[in-house]
Protein backbone atom coordinates (compact mmCIF):
# COMPACT_ATOMS: atom_id res chain seq x y z
CA UNK A 1 0.00 0.00 0.00
CA UNK A 2 1.33 3.76 -0.67
CA UNK A 3 1.58 6.35 1.98
CA UNK A 4 -1.95 7.29 1.78
CA UNK A 5 -4.63 5.98 0.37
CA UNK A 6 -8.66 6.57 0.12
CA UNK A 7 -10.96 4.49 3.09
CA UNK A 8 -12.83 2.69 0.77
CA UNK A 9 -10.45 1.20 -1.32
CA UNK A 10 -8.32 0.06 1.25
CA UNK A 11 -11.30 -1.75 2.76
CA UNK A 12 -12.17 -3.23 -0.39
CA UNK A 13 -8.86 -4.49 -0.98
CA UNK A 14 -8.68 -5.80 2.78
CA UNK A 15 -11.87 -8.24 1.39
CA UNK A 16 -14.17 -6.62 3.66
CA UNK A 17 -16.97 -5.97 0.71
CA UNK A 18 -16.70 -3.94 -3.04
CA UNK A 19 -15.76 -0.67 -2.86
CA UNK A 20 -19.67 0.64 -3.47
CA UNK A 21 -21.04 -1.58 -0.57
CA UNK A 22 -17.73 -0.21 1.72
CA UNK A 23 -18.66 3.41 0.82
CA UNK A 24 -22.45 2.55 2.54
CA UNK A 25 -20.92 1.32 5.44
CA UNK A 26 -18.72 4.87 5.71
CA UNK A 27 -22.31 6.48 4.96
CA UNK A 28 -24.19 4.81 7.99
CA UNK A 29 -21.08 5.65 10.41
CA UNK A 30 -20.09 2.48 10.93
CA UNK A 31 -16.33 3.04 10.44
CA UNK A 32 -13.93 4.66 12.54
CA UNK A 33 -10.39 6.44 12.11
CA UNK A 34 -7.83 6.76 14.97
CA UNK A 35 -11.31 6.65 17.52
CA UNK A 36 -13.42 9.42 15.18
CA UNK A 37 -16.52 8.23 12.68
CA UNK A 38 -15.47 8.11 9.09
CA UNK A 39 -16.21 10.35 6.25
CA UNK A 40 -16.59 9.74 2.34
CA UNK A 41 -13.53 10.54 0.90
CA UNK A 42 -11.50 10.19 3.80
CA UNK A 43 -7.61 9.56 3.15
CA UNK A 44 -5.83 6.82 5.27
CA UNK A 45 -2.18 6.69 6.06
CA UNK A 46 0.36 3.93 7.19
CA UNK A 47 -0.53 3.38 10.88
CA UNK A 48 -4.27 4.60 11.13
CA UNK A 49 -6.23 2.51 13.60
CA UNK A 50 -9.52 1.81 11.40
CA UNK A 51 -12.46 0.12 13.02
CA UNK A 52 -15.58 -1.45 11.71
CA UNK A 53 -18.47 -1.69 14.08
CA UNK A 54 -16.52 -1.07 16.71
CA UNK A 55 -14.18 -3.95 15.65
CA UNK A 56 -10.33 -3.04 14.97
CA UNK A 57 -9.31 -4.16 11.49
CA UNK A 58 -5.35 -5.68 11.98
CA UNK A 59 -2.94 -3.40 10.43
CA UNK A 60 -1.57 -6.54 8.32
CA UNK A 61 -5.11 -6.93 6.90
CA UNK A 62 -5.13 -3.41 5.63
CA UNK A 63 -1.50 -2.69 4.43
CA UNK A 64 -0.38 -5.55 3.81
CA UNK A 65 -2.31 -7.17 0.05
CA UNK A 66 -3.10 -10.97 -0.17
CA UNK A 67 -3.94 -11.71 -3.41
CA UNK A 68 -5.60 -14.83 -3.41
CA UNK A 69 -7.67 -16.09 -6.33
CA UNK A 70 -10.23 -18.84 -7.12
CA UNK A 71 -11.87 -20.22 -10.38
CA UNK A 72 -15.38 -21.74 -10.10
CA UNK A 73 -17.24 -23.64 -13.19
CA UNK A 74 -20.71 -22.31 -12.65
CA UNK A 75 -23.65 -25.07 -13.00
CA UNK A 76 -26.72 -23.51 -15.14
CA UNK A 77 -29.65 -23.12 -11.93
CA UNK A 78 -27.29 -21.06 -9.67
CA UNK A 79 -27.04 -17.40 -9.32
CA UNK A 80 -24.03 -15.39 -8.22
CA UNK A 81 -25.48 -13.28 -5.22
CA UNK A 82 -24.90 -14.01 -1.57
CA UNK A 83 -28.57 -14.87 -0.90
CA UNK A 84 -31.83 -14.85 -3.32
CA UNK A 85 -34.84 -13.51 -1.52
CA UNK A 86 -36.63 -16.50 -3.97
CA UNK A 87 -34.36 -19.06 -2.21
CA UNK A 88 -32.38 -19.93 -4.92
CA UNK A 89 -28.91 -21.34 -4.70
CA UNK A 90 -26.05 -19.37 -4.80
CA UNK A 91 -22.77 -20.05 -6.52
CA UNK A 92 -21.10 -19.05 -2.86
CA UNK A 93 -22.64 -22.07 -0.80
CA UNK A 94 -19.36 -24.12 -3.12
CA UNK A 95 -16.93 -22.04 -2.30
CA UNK A 96 -14.17 -22.50 0.12
CA UNK A 97 -13.35 -20.46 3.15
CA UNK A 98 -11.93 -17.01 2.73
CA UNK A 99 -9.60 -17.48 5.58
CA UNK A 100 -10.91 -14.52 7.06
CA UNK A 101 -11.36 -12.28 4.57
CA UNK A 102 -14.09 -12.31 1.97
CA UNK A 103 -14.99 -14.07 -1.67
CA UNK A 104 -15.55 -11.30 -4.06
CA UNK A 105 -16.64 -12.20 -7.45
CA UNK A 106 -15.17 -10.73 -10.75
CA UNK A 107 -18.49 -10.01 -13.09
CA UNK A 108 -21.22 -12.27 -12.35
CA UNK A 109 -23.10 -14.71 -14.88
CA UNK A 110 -26.84 -15.11 -15.70
CA UNK A 111 -29.09 -17.92 -13.35
CA UNK A 112 -28.91 -19.91 -16.88
CA UNK A 113 -25.34 -19.22 -18.09
CA UNK A 114 -22.62 -21.91 -17.65
CA UNK A 115 -18.93 -21.68 -17.48
CA UNK A 116 -15.98 -19.76 -15.39
CA UNK A 117 -16.56 -17.36 -12.58
CA UNK A 118 -13.32 -15.75 -10.75
CA UNK A 119 -13.19 -14.55 -6.94
CA UNK A 120 -10.36 -12.98 -5.13
CA UNK A 121 -10.14 -11.71 -2.01
CA UNK A 122 -8.63 -8.22 -2.79
CA UNK A 123 -11.10 -5.69 -3.96
CA UNK A 124 -8.68 -3.08 -5.72
CA UNK A 125 -8.13 -6.20 -8.35
CA UNK A 126 -12.19 -7.53 -8.35
CA UNK A 127 -12.61 -3.84 -9.41
CA UNK A 128 -9.84 -3.36 -12.10
CA UNK A 129 -10.81 -6.90 -13.85
CA UNK A 130 -14.54 -5.52 -14.25
CA UNK A 131 -13.86 -2.16 -14.88
CA UNK A 132 -14.47 -1.47 -18.69
CA UNK A 133 -11.50 0.87 -18.71
CA UNK A 134 -9.45 -2.47 -18.22
CA UNK A 135 -11.27 -3.58 -21.55
CA UNK A 136 -10.54 -7.24 -20.19
CA UNK A 137 -11.73 -9.65 -23.32
CA UNK A 138 -14.55 -12.26 -22.14
CA UNK A 139 -15.10 -15.31 -24.48
CA UNK A 140 -17.90 -17.09 -24.56
CA UNK A 141 -19.32 -20.28 -26.03
CA UNK A 142 -23.11 -19.63 -27.88
CA UNK A 143 -25.06 -22.38 -29.09
CA UNK A 144 -27.89 -20.10 -31.40
CA UNK A 145 -31.34 -21.90 -32.69
CA UNK A 146 -31.97 -21.12 -36.29
CA UNK A 147 -29.60 -19.98 -39.67
CA UNK A 148 -27.51 -17.30 -38.97
CA UNK A 149 -26.98 -15.12 -42.09
CA UNK A 150 -23.04 -13.47 -43.10
CA UNK A 151 -24.93 -10.42 -42.92
CA UNK A 152 -26.31 -11.03 -39.04
CA UNK A 153 -22.42 -11.95 -38.25
CA UNK A 154 -21.47 -8.70 -39.77
CA UNK A 155 -24.11 -6.56 -38.00
CA UNK A 156 -23.18 -8.10 -34.58
CA UNK A 157 -19.41 -7.33 -35.53
CA UNK A 158 -19.95 -3.76 -36.46
CA UNK A 159 -22.59 -2.77 -33.12
CA UNK A 160 -26.24 -3.28 -32.91
CA UNK A 161 -28.58 -0.36 -30.78
CA UNK A 162 -29.55 -1.74 -27.40
CA UNK A 163 -31.65 -0.30 -24.74
CA UNK A 164 -28.30 0.81 -22.81
CA UNK A 165 -26.72 1.82 -26.21
CA UNK A 166 -24.44 0.28 -28.83
CA UNK A 167 -22.87 -3.12 -28.24
CA UNK A 168 -20.76 -5.82 -30.63
CA UNK A 169 -18.92 -8.45 -30.45
CA UNK A 170 -14.57 -8.22 -31.09
CA UNK A 171 -15.41 -11.28 -32.86
CA UNK A 172 -17.14 -13.95 -33.81
CA UNK A 173 -15.60 -17.22 -34.89
CA UNK A 174 -18.10 -20.72 -36.55
CA UNK A 175 -17.82 -23.62 -34.04
CA UNK A 176 -19.31 -25.87 -35.93
CA UNK A 177 -23.08 -27.78 -35.36
CA UNK A 178 -25.52 -29.95 -37.01
CA UNK A 179 -29.39 -29.42 -37.72
CA UNK A 180 -30.92 -26.53 -36.52
CA UNK A 181 -28.27 -25.44 -33.66
CA UNK A 182 -24.85 -24.30 -34.77
CA UNK A 183 -21.85 -22.99 -32.21
CA UNK A 184 -20.23 -19.60 -32.06
CA UNK A 185 -17.23 -18.52 -29.85
CA UNK A 186 -17.53 -14.96 -29.19
CA UNK A 187 -15.49 -12.24 -27.78
CA UNK A 188 -16.37 -8.52 -25.81
CA UNK A 189 -14.58 -6.11 -23.38
CA UNK A 190 -17.77 -5.52 -21.39
CA UNK A 191 -19.87 -6.93 -18.87
CA UNK A 192 -23.57 -5.63 -19.64
CA UNK A 193 -26.17 -7.42 -17.82
CA UNK A 194 -27.62 -10.39 -20.52
CA UNK A 195 -25.11 -8.83 -23.12
CA UNK A 196 -24.20 -11.78 -25.70
CA UNK A 197 -27.81 -13.23 -25.41
CA UNK A 198 -29.43 -10.03 -26.09
CA UNK A 199 -27.17 -9.21 -29.03
CA UNK A 200 -28.12 -12.18 -30.46
CA UNK A 201 -32.26 -11.68 -29.42
CA UNK A 202 -31.78 -8.19 -31.14
CA UNK A 203 -31.33 -10.60 -34.50
CA UNK A 204 -34.15 -12.52 -34.31
CA UNK A 205 -32.36 -15.26 -32.92
CA UNK A 206 -32.53 -17.57 -29.79
CA UNK A 207 -29.80 -18.37 -27.59
CA UNK A 208 -29.78 -22.11 -26.39
CA UNK A 209 -26.78 -22.34 -24.42
CA UNK A 210 -24.13 -19.85 -23.18
CA UNK A 211 -20.86 -20.88 -21.28
CA UNK A 212 -17.97 -18.81 -20.87
CA UNK A 213 -14.90 -20.17 -21.46
CA UNK A 214 -12.55 -17.40 -20.91
CA UNK A 215 -12.00 -14.19 -18.97
CA UNK A 216 -9.19 -12.45 -19.56
CA UNK A 217 -5.72 -14.65 -19.79
CA UNK A 218 -7.37 -17.00 -17.62
CA UNK A 219 -9.31 -20.31 -19.53
CA UNK A 220 -11.92 -23.09 -17.96
CA UNK A 221 -10.06 -26.28 -17.89
CA UNK A 222 -12.08 -28.93 -20.14
CA UNK A 223 -11.65 -31.28 -17.26
CA UNK A 224 -13.63 -29.07 -14.45
CA UNK A 225 -16.56 -30.21 -13.18
CA UNK A 226 -19.75 -27.96 -13.11
CA UNK A 227 -19.70 -26.98 -9.45
CA UNK A 228 -16.53 -27.21 -8.56
CA UNK A 229 -13.44 -24.26 -7.37
CA UNK A 230 -10.11 -24.56 -8.10
CA UNK A 231 -6.97 -22.33 -6.38
CA UNK A 232 -5.09 -20.42 -9.49
CA UNK A 233 -1.35 -20.61 -9.28
CA UNK A 234 1.44 -17.87 -9.13
CA UNK A 235 1.58 -17.56 -12.72
CA UNK A 236 -2.16 -17.19 -13.35
CA UNK A 237 -2.33 -14.58 -10.84
CA UNK A 238 0.50 -12.70 -11.86
CA UNK A 239 -1.13 -12.89 -15.34
CA UNK A 240 -4.34 -11.04 -13.64
CA UNK A 241 -2.19 -8.14 -12.22
CA UNK A 242 -0.54 -7.49 -15.49
CA UNK A 243 -3.90 -7.45 -17.19
CA UNK A 244 -5.52 -5.35 -14.14
CA UNK A 245 -2.27 -3.07 -14.25
CA UNK A 246 -1.37 -2.90 -10.54
CA UNK A 247 1.92 -2.15 -9.26
CA UNK A 248 2.95 -4.69 -6.24
CA UNK A 249 4.62 -2.99 -2.83
CA UNK A 250 7.54 -4.54 -1.27
CA UNK A 251 5.08 -5.88 1.20
CA UNK A 252 3.04 -7.71 -1.85
CA UNK A 253 6.26 -8.61 -3.24
CA UNK A 254 7.22 -10.65 -0.13
CA UNK A 255 3.84 -12.27 0.13
CA UNK A 256 4.36 -13.14 -3.06
CA UNK A 257 7.56 -14.99 -2.86
CA UNK A 258 5.15 -16.28 0.20
CA UNK A 259 2.43 -17.42 -1.79
CA UNK A 260 4.62 -19.15 -4.36
CA UNK A 261 6.68 -21.33 -1.72
CA UNK A 262 3.04 -22.45 -0.02
CA UNK A 263 1.65 -23.30 -3.82
CA UNK A 264 4.77 -25.54 -4.33
CA UNK A 265 4.76 -27.25 -1.08
CA UNK A 266 0.85 -28.29 -1.91
CA UNK A 267 2.35 -29.49 -5.13
CA UNK A 268 4.74 -31.64 -3.30
CA UNK A 269 2.32 -32.72 -1.19
CA UNK A 270 -0.38 -33.90 -3.91
CA UNK A 271 -1.56 -30.80 -3.91
CA UNK A 272 -5.32 -30.63 -5.22
CA UNK A 273 -5.52 -33.22 -7.75
CA UNK A 274 -9.24 -32.99 -8.49
CA UNK A 275 -9.87 -29.02 -8.07
CA UNK A 276 -9.80 -29.11 -3.98
CA UNK A 277 -13.30 -30.65 -3.77
CA UNK A 278 -12.16 -33.17 -2.03
CA UNK A 279 -11.49 -31.17 0.97
CA UNK A 280 -13.95 -28.44 0.49
CA UNK A 281 -16.33 -29.64 2.60
CA UNK A 282 -13.85 -29.67 6.21
CA UNK A 283 -12.05 -26.38 5.06
CA UNK A 284 -15.28 -24.28 4.46
CA UNK A 285 -16.72 -25.63 7.59
CA UNK A 286 -13.78 -24.15 9.88
CA UNK A 287 -13.58 -21.17 7.43
CA UNK A 288 -16.78 -19.92 7.39
CA UNK A 289 -17.50 -20.14 11.30
CA UNK A 290 -14.88 -17.21 11.81
CA UNK A 291 -14.94 -15.57 8.64
CA UNK A 292 -16.47 -12.80 10.38
CA UNK A 293 -13.57 -12.94 12.95
CA UNK A 294 -10.66 -10.21 11.94
CA UNK A 295 -8.36 -11.59 14.35
CA UNK A 296 -7.49 -14.97 16.11
CA UNK A 297 -6.94 -15.88 19.87
CA UNK A 298 -6.16 -19.75 18.94
CA UNK A 299 -2.37 -20.79 19.62
CA UNK A 300 -1.03 -22.35 17.61
CA UNK A 301 0.83 -26.08 18.56
CA UNK A 302 3.68 -27.91 16.46
CA UNK A 303 2.20 -30.50 14.24
CA UNK A 304 2.38 -34.13 15.23
CA UNK A 305 5.00 -36.78 12.97
CA UNK A 306 3.15 -39.70 12.07
CA UNK A 307 4.43 -42.66 9.70
CA UNK A 308 7.64 -44.30 8.84
CA UNK A 309 9.37 -40.94 8.86
CA UNK A 310 9.05 -40.52 12.51
CA UNK A 311 10.39 -43.90 12.68
CA UNK A 312 13.30 -43.24 10.41
CA UNK A 313 14.36 -39.80 12.04
CA UNK A 314 14.26 -42.26 15.59
CA UNK A 315 16.48 -44.51 13.83
CA UNK A 316 19.24 -42.62 12.41
CA UNK A 317 20.28 -40.62 15.92
CA UNK A 318 23.52 -43.25 15.69
CA UNK A 319 21.74 -46.35 16.68
CA UNK A 320 18.33 -48.26 17.22
CA UNK A 321 15.99 -48.10 19.52
CA UNK A 322 16.19 -51.36 20.84
CA UNK A 323 20.09 -50.91 20.83
CA UNK A 324 19.75 -47.78 23.17
CA UNK A 325 17.10 -49.43 25.28
CA UNK A 326 19.34 -52.91 25.63
CA UNK A 327 18.07 -56.69 25.84
CA UNK A 328 14.64 -56.57 25.18
CA UNK A 329 14.48 -59.37 27.52
CA UNK A 330 16.04 -61.53 30.21
CA UNK A 331 17.42 -65.65 29.28
CA UNK A 332 14.59 -67.67 30.19
CA UNK A 333 15.75 -70.20 33.64
CA UNK A 334 15.47 -73.46 31.48
CA UNK A 335 17.61 -71.57 28.59
CA UNK A 336 20.86 -74.27 27.57
CA UNK A 337 23.98 -74.19 27.10
CA UNK A 338 25.24 -70.80 24.82
CA UNK A 339 22.36 -68.22 26.53
CA UNK A 340 19.81 -69.99 23.58
CA UNK A 341 16.06 -70.26 25.04
CA UNK A 342 14.26 -73.32 24.90
CA UNK A 343 11.28 -72.88 23.24
CA UNK A 344 8.03 -73.97 24.54
CA UNK A 345 4.56 -75.16 23.37
CA UNK A 346 1.83 -72.51 23.68
CA UNK A 347 -0.88 -72.05 26.09
CA UNK A 348 1.44 -74.16 28.51
CA UNK A 349 3.46 -72.87 31.27
CA UNK A 350 7.32 -73.72 32.38
CA UNK A 351 7.75 -76.81 34.47
CA UNK A 352 8.42 -75.93 38.35
CA UNK A 353 11.53 -76.53 39.49
CA UNK A 354 12.96 -78.48 43.02
CA UNK A 355 11.03 -81.31 44.53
Amino acid sequence: MIASERLHKVLARAGLGSRRLMETWIEAGRVSINGRIAALGDIVETGDEVRVDGRLVPSGRLYRRVLRVIGYHKPAGKVCSRSDEQGRPTVYEDLPGARGGRWLSIGRLDFNTTGLLLFSTDGELAHRLMHPSTGVEREYAVRVLGEVRPEVLERLRAGVPLEDGVARFDAITDAGGEGANHWYHVTLREGRNREVRRLWESQGLKVSRLTRVRYGPISLPRDQRAGRWWELGPAEVDALIAVAGIELDEAAKRNKVRRETAVAKRARAGGRSKGGAGRRTAVSRSARASEDEWTSTRPRTAPKRHGPAAGQRAEGRGQSATAARGPARRSSPAAGQGGAAVPRAPGRKPPRRGG
